[in-house]
């Protein structure tokens, strides 16, 4: 990304996510977000997925992928979602407040990939550098770039996209997709 973030606002970016994160496993109210006083970067609009591990395990993870509110309040509301609403996993705890490390990653807005034929595909993707989208129809699944870490085959990333798209995870050989791409700033506790 061009327009990095510096020390100081990734660190109130921070912060914001774990406040959210404790209030809204605890089931208390989120203090309003004084926009006003933070820096013009955090009230521009922003796209971020909050990332929650648990012994370096995911604990919870959601996002979005198109920028639709301010960059802070963008974080707050994820950082929530991904403790209390990600389908995967159940609920954190509130015991489990101590053990959460969060890893906040900004999107630059998503590219469609223009490819002939499926079979193009894998060469066409930059593991550890491109974030991936793809959609059939209603369908949509992404994967983060951190993602490549785990799965570092293009074919493989591509057919656990499919799988967590709710496809065979051969479904990108086969039928041409919309394919989506980008980038994020990521940092974490």
């Amino acid at each position: 990304m061009a327009d990095q973030l510096n020390e100081e606002e990734r660190s109130i970016l921070l912060r914001l996510a774990r406040q959210a994160l404790e209030a809204g496993v605890c089931n208390q109210a989120l203090i309003p977000l004084d926009l006003e006083a933070l820096p013009a970067s955090l009230r521009e609009a922003g796209a971020t997925f909050v990332t929650l591990t648990r012994g370096g395990e995911l604990r919870g993870c959601v996002g979005a992928l198109e920028a639709y509110q301010p960059l802070a309040q963008d974080v707050r509301e994820h950082a929530i979602a991904a403790a209390l609403q990600d389908f995967r996993f159940p609920p954190v705890e509130p015991n489990e407040l101590p053990e959460i490390a969060i890893e906040v990653s900004r999107l630059t807005p998503p590219q469609k990939l223009e490819y002939e034929r499926p079979e193009d595909l894998p060469s066409l993707l930059r593991p550890g550098i491109d974030g991936v989208v793809l959609r059939d129809g209603l369908r949509r699944a992404t994967f983060l770039p951190q993602v490549w870490e785990k799965i570092p085959d293009p074919s493989a990333f591509l057919g656990n996209l499919c799988w967590k798209m709710g496809a065979d995870a051969n479904f990108w050989r086969y039928k041409k997709l919309q394919v989506y791409l980008y980038q994020v700033e990521e940092f974490h506790e």
